[in-house]
């Protein structure tokens, strides 16, 4: 259904050595610059970050979260470790089990350096 997501900030330098640590833990290749722009791109679709065209300062999304699919929960949990180690903050709930149902998942939630609600899910087998 999506092609790619893209968010703002306001420090393109900063927002690119974070988000390839990040995303690196989950095997995502570094961001290639492209002026004001970063772009991570997989097989399943492109996550950027840019500079505002406006001019203006970029904010975070009020409700908005961008979930990462991990491989598994120690990779979830690595990929949270990261965001922590390198400037990002941690929200809701610690790392850990949720669930809707029957559908049972590992999440870690963080934000990044501007703000931005992110996190790392990975899908547990159907009992």
């Amino acid at each position: 259904m999506f092609s790619h997501v893209m968010i703002g900030t306001n420090d393109l330098e900063k927002a690119k050595s974070f988000y390839d640590r990040l995303l690196g833990t989950l095997g995502v290749p570094p961001g290639v610059v492209d002026r004001h722009r970063v772009f991570y791109r997989t097989k399943t679709g492109t996550f950027s970050v840019t500079k505002p065209i406006d001019g203006k300062p970029a904010t975070p999304a009020n409700g908005g979260t961008i979930g990462f699919l991990a491989a598994s929960a120690e990779q979830a949990d690595a990929w949270h470790a990261s965001g922590i180690a390198n400037g990002g903050t941690t929200c809701e709930e610690p790392p850990g089990i949720r669930g809707m149902g029957e559908i049972k998942m590992h999440c870690a939630y963080l934000r990044d350096l501007d703000g931005n609600k992110l996190c790392a899910i990975y899908r547990l087998p159907k009992a």
